[in-house]
């Protein structure tokens, strides 16, 4: 064997894959959702995130990728909720049942998918309700030209957040960010913090930051919003933050300035902002457009596919081209 090719590469069993494939000289690539969504998917040499190969620094961003083309950005693939929903009952429901064929395997997971499933029946049955509610709450905060910021949660279970970032939980960033804002925040400014729309709702996020809010006056600054248009809430908005959230990159392309918390391989000086998250609600950098632009082209072109994961045009689209990476003779 001369090449192993995972599905992400920081779940337990693929770590110590990852270690016996080169100690063995067998090179390793991981394929999984891409950082350019919804239509693109990861192929990257050694890792994602703190383990890219993907350039560190603005000039060489702009070395490898001011020449290249732009990509083609038509959407190619839609990928409905109900195909990742089956997909997922479907491996979840055949594990559980057939455990006694994989009696100590240890799932990566930190909830058992059947309880997921239990918070996902509450979200679905009052999902025209929260809907609602957040197209309301993103046009009161359009419409009334205060300045906001715009803070878009994770889930608790990404290992975006889990391994390549400082914090434990996703409670530690919002108590960081929260005691930030109100710090060092403009008087008239808001934040609007967005609920991650495949979270399950295990955890009650909007209870816990209301929680947090004991400063006075930070309560009626800080709107919390659970489903919507996110990048409708970027269009007007001074700056994202997020821990390393691909949901920054469409900030970054509209010219928003994004401060990123944790490790993310857009995370450079001309791309993101560098200084405090303290500075960033006052003087916000937003990223230098030929840096963006490059950044771009050079995701699409060297570690990206054109595809999705969840549907049968799309996964065979990406392994196509997959393939013909290793095999250019390929058609």
């Amino acid at each position: 064997m001369t090449n192993l090719i995972l599905l992400g590469e920081e779940r337990p069993y693929h770590k110590i894959a990852v270690e016996e494939a080169k100690s063995r000289n067998v090179a390793v690539y991981v394929v999984d959702l891409g950082y350019l969504r919804p239509d693109w998917v990861i192929f990257e040499r050694d890792g994602t995130a703190s383990n890219s190969r993907f350039p560190r620094r603005a000039e060489d961003v702009l070395a490898e990728g001011r020449d290249l083309p732009e990509p083609d950005w038509t959407r190619r693939y839609v990928q409905p909720f109900w195909s990742d929903a089956g997909y997922d009952i479907l491996y979840n429901v055949s594990t559980v049942l057939l455990w006694w064929l994989y009696p100590f395997y240890v799932r990566h997971t930190l909830y058992h998918p059947f309880i997921e499933y239990m918070g996902w029946i509450g979200r679905l049955a009052g999902e025209k309700g929260r809907q609602a509610k957040a197209k309301e709450t993103i046009q009161s905060v359009v419409g009334s030209g205060a300045p906001y910021f715009v803070y878009p949660l994770q889930l608790q279970t990404d290992y975006q957040l889990r391994v390549h970032s400082p914090f434990q939980g996703q409670e530690e960033a919002i108590d960081l960010v929260l005691a930030s804002f109100v710090r060092s925040a403009p008087p008239n400014a808001r934040l609007v913090v967005k609920l991650h729309p495949m979270d399950a709702g295990l955890i009650n996020w909007t209870h816990y930051i209301r929680q947090q809010c004991d400063h006075p006056g930070l309560t009626a600054k800080i709107d919390i919003i659970d489903g919507g248009n996110l990048e409708r809430l970027f269009d007007p908005c001074k700056g994202v933050v997020t821990v390393n959230s691909t949901a920054a990159l469409p900030a970054i392309r509209l010219g928003k300035p994004v401060k990123v918390l944790g490790s993310a391989v857009y995370d450079m000086e001309g791309l993101t902002h560098q200084a405090s998250l303290d500075a960033f609600w006052t003087v916000p950098v937003p990223p230098k457009q030929d840096v963006a632009d490059a950044f771009f082209r050079l995701m699409a072109h060297r570690y990206h596919v054109r595809g999705n994961l969840y549907t049968h045009r799309g996964a065979a689209a990406a392994a196509e081209e997959i393939a013909a990476k290793f095999d250019p003779s390929l058609p």
